[in-house]
């Protein structure tokens, strides 16, 4: 078995639990056999936007088809 891994950066204006469901959610539905996720890094954005915007970036691990 192969596997590759893959960066995603989810968004939330409500938590950093959301905002990795969001990454998770993305994953989900655009790749195919996804063996795990771990969430790396969480932060939130204040520069930019009217009020906070929850971060969770998280590592997507997929096994690549033969």
């Amino acid at each position: 078995m192969v596997f590759k891994k893959i960066t995603l950066i989810g968004t939330s204006p409500e938590s950093f639990d959301a905002a990795a469901d969001d990454a998770i959610d993305r994953a989900e539905n655009t790749l195919q056999n996804i063996k795990w996720v771990e969430v790396d890094e969480l932060g939130v954005e204040l520069a930019s936007v009217e009020d906070r915007e929850y971060q969770a970036e998280v590592t997507v691990a997929f096994e690549l088809e033969d």
